[in-house]
This record gives C-alpha cells, sequence and structure tokens, in this order.
C-alpha cells in the first residue's frame, strides 16, 4: 500500500522532459477543441462536423488529466482536479439533455474561466482537507 501512495502521490512532483511544452501544446489543442465544440452547442444548425472537436476536446483532456495525475496525484484532491470530474459530468448532462446543453456548456466554460485564473489557495484547496494542499 505504502508503494501505491508513494507512486500515486510522490513526495516530490515528477516532470516528464519538455514537460512544459507538452502541456502547453496539449492545452492549446484542447483549447481548439473547445472552440468547435462550442459551434455545434452554440449553432444548432450546422452539421455534425463539430463531432471531431468534441473527441480533440475530450482526448487532450483526458491527457491534461494523465499528465497532473502522473506530476502528482495530490491534484485528484485539489478542487482544480475535482472539477475536471465535475466538468465531465456537466458535458455528459449537456450531451443527455439537450435542453439544458446551452446552459451548461456556459456553465463548463464559466467554471473553467474562473478556477484556471483563481489565486493557489483556491486551485489547491481540497475539500476533503478543507484547507490548501500541495502534497499529501
Amino acid at each position: 500500500m505504502n508503494a501505491f501512495r508513494a507512486a500515486i502521490f510522490p513526495a516530490k512532483p515528477r516532470f516528464l522532459p519538455a514537460h512544459r511544452w507538452i502541456n502547453i501544446t496539449l492545452r492549446t489543442l484542447h483549447l481548439v477543441g473547445i472552440a468547435g465544440l462550442g459551434a455545434g452547442f452554440f449553432y444548432m444548425g450546422v452539421d455534425d462536423a463539430w463531432y471531431s472537436y468534441f473527441y480533440l476536446t475530450l482526448g487532450t483532456g483526458l491527457l491534461l488529466t494523465l499528465l497532473s495525475v502522473w506530476s502528482n496525484g495530490v491534484w485528484l484532491v485539489q478542487l482544480r482536479g475535482q472539477l475536471i470530474l465535475f466538468k465531465l459530468l456537466l458535458l455528459t448532462a449537456a450531451m443527455v439533455l439537450p435542453d439544458l446543453k446551452l446552459g451548461l456548456v456556459i456553465l463548463l466554460i464559466a467554471l473553467s474561466s474562473v478556477v484556471s485564473h483563481a489565486p493557489g489557495d483556491i486551485r489547491y484547496y481540497s475539500l476533503y482537507h478543507r484547507r490548501r494542499i500541495e502534497s499529501l
């Protein structure tokens, strides 16, 4: 159990070679996906070409999540990681509840913007620990 905990929650964050550039590239592609996805959600009259943007958004989001968890699993218990899980729930709800789609996508974008630009005390806050945490 201690080996598993050490693997998921290392004492110091791990970084890949070119970690920053991998992150920047994935985030850029993720934003391109969000833009195309937005077109599909905001302009219902367009064809289904926006689905490729949906998969780009989902794929890059998954890779960004894996990169964050691999770097340090503490991300999972911080607000910034927990919000990702909530955003997936909102996205799923938007796909299942078409009448609420526009409002849910706007909420998703707003939450993303607020939390990604919030001070560290908010982004690194743990609902479980009830305080800012940077390691376990």
